[in-house]
């Protein structure tokens, strides 16, 4: 179960991250304005307070796992939002991260 709530965790903290980099991109690269690059700042500011619910107390571990979330959340965010068509390598490329997140966070420690 503790497994599952990481997993949960992480990928409500892409949606946020992700979430709001693009809404701040959207603001100033595509021209929507303040409210866009605002609703980004506190997307962004939430990401921050929903990786403290990991269960993990290693900010160095837990922010390195997610990176491998965040490398795939990133593809597939721009494949629904934008569009984007991922090519064989960039889905391998985020396989590679998943599998290296799974390690550094779901691996037996003896602890």
């Amino acid at each position: 179960m503790l497994v599952a709530r990481s997993i949960a965790l992480f990928v409500v903290a892409a949606l946020f991250e992700i979430g709001g980099a693009w809404l701040i991109w959207q603001g100033i690269r595509e021209h929507k304005g303040w409210i866009w690059i605002g609703a980004g700042v506190i997307a962004l500011g939430l990401y921050g307070v929903v990786a403290t619910f990991q269960s993990d107390d290693n900010f160095g571990r837990l922010l390195a796992a997610y990176g491998g979330i965040f490398v795939a959340g990133s593809i597939a965010w721009g494949m629904a939002a934008d569009g984007y068509r991922p090519d064989r390598f960039d889905i391998i490329g985020a396989l590679v991260c998943l599998a290296g997140m799974a390690v550094i966070m779901y691996s037996p420690r003896g602890q």
